[in-house]
């Protein structure tokens, strides 16, 4: 990948960075500011438990963002950002635009999720 390219997808990959990291100050200060007074019926305190809930799983989901897009900057400095973790092949850059975080080519990426799909977990 020519330098010009890199520098356009480090150029997005920082500001998808500096939005995930907004939005998990946001989602983790939200759930902080849920508070009980005490005075709630069992209905409102089940319903300010799930949003409290779901305003820290959306900070976690943000954070994992927020990972994953450091992971691809560090793959950059590296000098392998764009190539396959599975196969070493070039990731094609239509993909990266769509996904600039992304680790596997196309045909990798498939395989990995066909094999997850095979293997399921057992359930009880």
């Amino acid at each position: 990948m020519n330098a010009e390219r890199l520098e356009h997808f480090r150029k997005l990959l920082l500001k998808q960075l500096r939005e995930h990291d907004n939005n998990v100050r946001d989602d983790q200060a939200a759930a902080l500011n849920l508070y009980d007074d005490g005075v709630q019926d069992t209905v409102d305190q089940s319903i300010t438990d799930v949003t409290k809930e779901m305003a820290f799983s959306l900070g976690q989901r943000e954070s994992q963002l927020v990972a994953d897009i450091d992971q691809a900057l560090l793959r950059m400095d590296e000098g392998v950002y764009g190539t396959c973790a599975g196969c070493g092949h070039p990731i094609d850059e239509r993909r990266l635009e769509a996904v600039p975080t992304a680790r596997y080519d196309a045909a990798c990426q498939a395989e990995l999720e066909r094999r997850r799909g095979e293997n399921p977990t057992p359930s009880l």
